[in-house]
Parts: structure tokens; sequence; C-alpha cells
């Protein structure tokens, strides 16, 4: 009798499933030629179909690293993989890049969807307080550092304050979206009258006409909305933050920012380009990627140690600030409705001192107040920052101790009790904030 051989089915990198095994031995008292023609043939079928699962984004471990998505449907699955492709596709003069720009993609700013790092670093000038950004006609609010050959590169005109901004974590950031206004706008009347001084106020700011206010959002009497997004919490939503980011680090222009940056030493005048840059299907599919990036995973929760460090967090007053719980409202998307998750910030600026006061804002904020830096994925921040660490909105702090003990304003009660802490427990409290 004639004997299958699988070897031909393990070629292909699968196993052959149980249905396949017994189609297969069905045929076993056909005539050989007959067999094999039909067992190449169910070698295909199979092969073709686990070809098209393999189409299929494939999970990612989340505790080994950042992040993979939410819970998707199929179809959602697909568009989560165009808006990853996207996201990291590079840029080229003759695709759009520049004039003037800062990085190539969203990726490199964005390595692993985590922190930046200080090589694709912002600079941001211009702006002082709120009543708005007095040098846009100077190519505010932010400096292009490269330019393609033959452009002059930007510079901070004369009597412009700047201050330059590391990009933030791009994970879970679909979460932070959901917050209801009311929770934010809660989480400041809470700390009215906190003992340590701490305060924080909702950053409002003007919305872009191409923006559709979120669910839940609760317009000021000015018509200004909370925004969340950024360093200063100076965006609305997702939507703005990547076509500012199209606009602002790669030059490419959208039909929500049809122009290109604009230089003063080039005298380039701002007017759209004509045909966008890219297309509303694209930055609309990077929007619905970076919004279904699952939250970063704590790492040994249950390690005695890290628990201790938690209570040393709290104990000191950090968790004031960086809220270690918040709820999500309604979302469109259902694995993001009406979820608890643990970003560790309030989305409320705060004062945080003269020392970390660059003398530049946006929005309602003042040039000393900054939003709470949500503090998951901290732990894996080295992994792509060369194995160093930057912390703090321009990466001035070299360690968590550091970044901790340069807190002023609102949170130097808490930098004092941490430098009064025994050594012991200031390497507890950093072991915690390393599993993050």
């Amino acid at each position: 009798m004639y004997k299958p051989d699988f070897r031909i089915a393990r070629y292909w990198g699968y196993q052959t499933s149980t249905f396949a095994i017994l189609f297969i031995q069905k045929t076993d008292i056909m005539m050989r030629k007959k067999s094999t023609l039909v067992l190449a043939g169910m070698v295909c079928m199979i092969a073709g179909i686990l070809a098209c699962n393999k189409l299929m984004p494939s999970m990612i471990d989340s505790s080994q690293g950042l992040c993979g998505p939410i819970e998707l449907s199929n179809s959602q699955s697909v568009y989560f993989a165009k808006g990853n492709d996207a996201f990291f596709a590079n840029f080229t003069a003759s695709s759009g890049l520049g004039p003037y720009f800062v990085a190539t993609s969203c990726g490199s700013c964005h390595g692993s969807d985590n922190r930046g790092h200080p090589f694709t670093i912002l600079t941001r000038f211009g702006q002082t307080d709120s009543t708005g950004n007095h040098f846009l006609a100077m190519g505010a609010p932010q400096l292009g550092k490269f330019c393609l050959p033959g452009y002059t590169p930007e510079q901070i005109p004369v009597g412009a304050t700047s201050s330059q901004f590391i990009a933030p974590i791009t994970a879970g950031v679909g979460f932070l979206e959901a917050v209801p206004d009311s929770a934010i706008i809660a989480m400041a009347a809470d700390n009215q009258h906190n003992p340590d001084g701490v305060r924080g106020h909702p950053n409002y700011n003007t919305v872009p006409a191409y923006v559709t206010p979120l669910n839940g959002s609760i317009q000021r009497a000015d018509g200004k909305y909370i925004c969340r997004f950024g360093r200063k919490a100076s965006t609305y939503n997702l939507l703005q933050q990547v076509a500012t980011a199209y606009n602002h680090d790669m030059g490419i222009t959208s039909s929500f920012m049809p122009n290109n940056p604009y230089n003063y030493l080039d005298q380039m005048p701002a007017v759209a380009t004509g045909t966008p840059e890219v297309d509303n299907t694209t930055v609309n599919a990077v929007v619905f990627y970076v919004t279904c990036l699952q939250t970063p995973v704590q790492r040994n929760p249950m390690d005695p140690g890290v628990q201790y460090g938690n209570l040393v967090f709290t104990n000191i007053g950090c968790a004031t600030c960086h809220k270690q719980t918040l709820t999500t409202g309604y979302s469109p998307i259902n694995a993001l409705s009406y979820q608890t998750f643990s970003p560790f910030t309030d989305l409320l600026v705060h004062d945080m001192g003269p020392g970390l006061d660059d003398g530049y804002t946006e929005g309602n904020a003042k040039t000393s107040e900054w939003r709470t830096a949500p503090l998951w994925g901290l732990g894996l921040a080295p992994d792509v920052q060369g194995g160093q660490t930057y912390l703090l909105h321009d990466g001035r702090a070299h360690s968590i101790e550091q970044a901790i003990q340069m807190h002023g304003g609102e949170a130097s009660v808490s930098a004092k009790r941490f430098n009064q802490l025994s050594v012991s427990d200031q390497k507890a409290l950093v072991t915690f904030l390393k599993s993050l």
C-alpha cells in the first residue's frame, strides 16, 4: 500500500491538520499517480488557507516589550497592520519629505512605540504665554533642524524663547484619548486642598477645524477644549497629533495641514503644495494604529520588592499626580470602552518650578507647567535609547533618581521626601518604576 509522504507538508512549515491527514489517508486505496495528484492539490489548499491566515498580524507578547494591538476584529487587524506599515514607512524627497524636517518616519522618533531619543529631539519656539505664538510668521512653532539640498537650515529667530521635547511614548495613547473630560476636571478639583501644594489644571486650547470633538468633551465658554497630548498637553486628539507630526516633523502635507513648513531665511511662502503628500486614508490608518496600541504591561508586579516600591511611591506623594488608574468612557472601538488602566498620569499640567522653566509654552499652560508624563513603559525606555536614560521633557535627566530630584514647584515636597528616604527605600522605589 502507498504510504503518503508528509514531508511535503512539513516543507511548507505548517502542521498538517487532522482533516488533511484523514483526507490523505483515504487516498491510499487509489492508484499511486492519482494519489500523488490529490496529495499535491491538498497540500496547495492547506498552504493557501494557512498563507491567508499569515496575512493577519500576529499578536505580540506584551510582557516582553511594547506592545501589540488591543483586541480587534479581523478587519480591524488588517487596518491596524496598514497603519503599522505607514507608521514605520520612511519618506524621501521624492515622496514629499521636507524641505524642512526632523525625522523621516513616525517610527524614527517612537522606536518600538516607546519614548524618543535625543537624536530626534524636537525644538519648539515662539510662545511665552496664553496669548499665542507670535513667531508663526517666522516658522514657529517647530524648528526643522534638517533640510533638503538647496534649502537653508532653520534657525530660532532673535527674541524667541524655545524648549526641546523628546518624543513621548505612543503605547496606550488610545486609552488616554478615551478618558472623559469630566474625569480630568474632577482630578484637578480633588487637588484644591492638597497639603503638599499640588494643584494642576487642564490645558485648554483652540481646536483645529478638521477635528471632531471627542465623546463627552466639555467646551469652555471661550470655545476652547481640554487637550491632553504632547509635553504641554496642548494637542487635542490623536488625529491632530498625527497630522501635526507629519507636517512639522517630516514636512509632509495632508488635507488637514496642506502647507509646507515655513522658513523665514528662505522666504518660502507657506502655501499649499497642491496634491497632499500623504492621503487621508494613510493618515487615518496611522491614527487607528496608535489608537489601538495596547497599554504597556507591568513586569513582576507580584515581586515583594516591586510591591514595596509601589508603597513608597504612594507614601511620598508621587501618586497624587502620577495617578495609577484611570477609566475610559465610551469609545467606538469596543476594547477601549469603559476600561480601567494604569498610565500613572492625571493628564493635567503642573507647575514644576523654575528649574524646568524653559520660557516656552503652548495652549494656556505657563512656561513652568508640564503635563504629568505617563510612567508606563518607563523600565523599557533604555531599550530604545541606546542603553542610556533620557528622562523629563528634554532628556536632561540621565537616571530615574535624577529625574525625581529635578522635580520642583508642585512636586518639590515629594522630591524632598525622596531625598530623605533610606538608600534601600530609594532603591525599592526605583525598582518599582523600572517594572512599569
